[in-house]
């Protein structure tokens, strides 16, 4: 696993530590302690606000459940509307 150098090419792009953290799922730490050890210094606002905003092919794990489609949520409702029409 290359941690370090993902970091390191992630803080030249601007991002911020949370930022980074977030995109490796590592600790906020790490992520300082890794800015600390390579010298660089903080990334100004305006960089970051575009650094953060452009893709970089990594994916983050969503967060709580999905949301479900349309077609689902109508299933659910019929199978929920059968399920209490049976119990009375």
């Amino acid at each position: 696993m290359k941690v370090r150098a993902d970091i390191a090419t992630l803080i030249r792009e601007g991002h911020t530590n949370t930022s980074i953290a977030a995109r490796l799922h590592c600790h906020e730490s790490t992520v300082a302690e890794a800015r600390r050890a390579l010298r660089y210094p903080p990334a100004d606002r305006l960089t970051r606000l575009y650094a953060e905003a452009v893709p970089t092919g990594r994916t983050v794990a969503p967060v709580g459940r999905l949301p479900l489609s349309p077609a689902q949520q109508a299933a659910n409702r019929n199978r929920l509307l059968a399920a209490l029409k049976e119990a009375a």
